[in-house]
């Protein structure tokens, strides 16, 4: 005799259950493509620019003891091209 009885697929969420926005840590499928493509789109058009930077997944600390934001995706134009193994230095 059983008290409860189920199927493992009843226990399952469903698709609109699953988190898949900016508020949770999980990203979809497309959230990492469509930054990704755009990005390779911007790169053969604009292969002989170095005077942008488009990024993915990054944060942007926009002020002091505040939280980052941190956008799918952000093109930044009129910064120049920097390409060191160590990145940038800290400024502060």
């Amino acid at each position: 005799m059983s008290w409860y009885s189920t199927t493992p697929l009843d226990c399952l969420p469903s698709s609109a259950e699953l988190p898949d926005s900016d508020d949770t840590p999980v990203d979809n499928e497309l959230q990492n493509l469509i930054p990704n493509l755009l990005e390779a789109i911007l790169a053969l058009a604009w292969n002989d620019r170095a005077d942008w930077f488009f990024g993915v997944d990054m944060g942007i600390y926009y002020a002091p003891l505040q939280p980052p934001l941190v956008p799918d995706g952000f093109l930044s134009l009129g910064v120049e091209r920097f390409v060191e193994e160590e990145g940038r230095l800290k400024l502060c």
